[in-house]
């Protein structure tokens, strides 16, 4: 049975790249989509939240925020997010300082582009926060 082979870059840097995967699962603008083994070819547009990547009993979490897929008739999926960290790299004492300031400055008198960045950097930190939570509870097992 054929597998798939996923890479998810941001800006910064390619953050993930994998292959012999058996599900992904993306967060997309209509909702989750998960991706099997010979899945039709298709783009969408990717939206903040987990990306979820299952290999036999083990998996990996992924924080993106807005960007876009794309997945080949060969199983191959390509993800470009303005922002992606994986789960195992984030630091909770960073996630929080950085959900403190964003709800700081959206307290301010901020122009309405100001607010708008300051609101989605607290969006994808509660995310970052939520998810660090839930994996370190569960004891969930990395690929």
């Amino acid at each position: 049975m054929r597998k798939l082979k996923l890479s998810v870059i941001s800006p910064e840097q390619k953050v993930f790249e994998l292959g012999d995967i058996d599900s992904i699962t993306f967060p997309t603008g209509e909702g989750e989509i998960t991706v099997l083994p010979e899945h039709v070819p298709l783009v969408s547009q990717i939206v903040t939240g987990e990306i979820v990547i299952r290999l036999g009993s083990k998996d990996e979490s992924i924080v993106t925020t807005e960007g876009f897929l794309k997945l080949d008739s060969k199983g191959n999926a390509v993800v470009l997010a303005d922002y992606a960290i994986r789960s195992d790299d984030l630091e909770l004492a960073k996630v929080e300082e950085a959900k403190r300031k964003a709800e700081t400055a959206m307290k301010e008198n901020l122009s309405k582009t100001s607010f708008a960045v300051a609101e989605a950097e607290l969006k994808r930190t509660l995310l970052e926060l939520k998810i660090s939570q839930r994996r370190k509870r569960s004891g969930k097992v990395n690929i």
